[in-house]
């Protein structure tokens, strides 16, 4: 009775270990395959490295963000300049939009927080994203002061960045951040959805 008892209790805590894990590979699979670059041949490559100046933009928006992220800057928001510069580079590159949940006015990653960016960990040490870099743009709803939630929005980025670092491990240079507030909104018709509070993680390659 008791090795019967034992049995069916193990059982259930398998059943509930596997239930939470399948989720949990679904959405980082979800979250790699949208960041993975469509690929293409070398001498595609070549070619459009040589006639298309955007590519050089590209590597200059990427390279004052890095620097940004790693520096005393790093708890002030980007300009206009940078944020208009860095939305024209990540047009057509591959991206994902995250719910991450902070708590009301908070830029700290709580567990309901440390889910979504424990998936986004994962995906990123995934053989497919190895070299990737990552730009984290923290986006917000419409309420409140456009200077406010563009602070929040930039710590709240700035929060995730060094989540990965450390919880993760991904090398600092290979994650940029830039807060947006509620300049892009994804939902303009309805300035106050859930659904404008997020994080958008986009993939810069070559």
């Amino acid at each position: 009775m008791i090795r019967t008892a034992k049995f069916i209790i193990g059982s259930i805590a398998i059943a509930f270990a596997l239930a939470g894990a399948t989720p949990s590979y679904a959405q980082s699979s979800r979250i790699e395959e949208a960041l993975t670059p469509k690929t293409t041949s070398s001498k595609t490559r070549s070619l459009t490295r040589s006639f298309d100046p955007k590519a050089a933009a590209s590597q200059n928006a990427l390279q004052k963000a890095r620097t940004r992220a790693i520096s005393i800057e790093a708890v002030t928001p980007a300009t206009k300049e940078e944020r208009e510069e860095i939305a024209k580079v990540i047009e057509d590159k591959p991206k994902i939009d995250l719910a991450i949940f902070f708590d009301y006015n908070s830029d700290v990653i709580g567990p309901k927080a440390a889910a979504a960016v424990d998936e986004l960990g994962a995906a990123l040490k995934s053989p497919k994203l190895q070299g990737a870099n990552i730009v984290l743009n923290g986006h917000t709803d419409a309420a409140g002061s456009a200077e406010y939630n563009l602070g929040l929005s930039h710590r709240r980025a700035q929060s995730v960045r060094r989540y990965l670092i450390e919880r993760h491990g991904i090398a600092p240079d290979k994650l940029a951040v830039f807060g947006f507030g509620f300049e892009k909104l994804k939902v303009p018709s309805q300035p106050l959805s859930g659904e404008n509070r997020r994080v958008e993680v986009v993939n810069i390659v070559d």
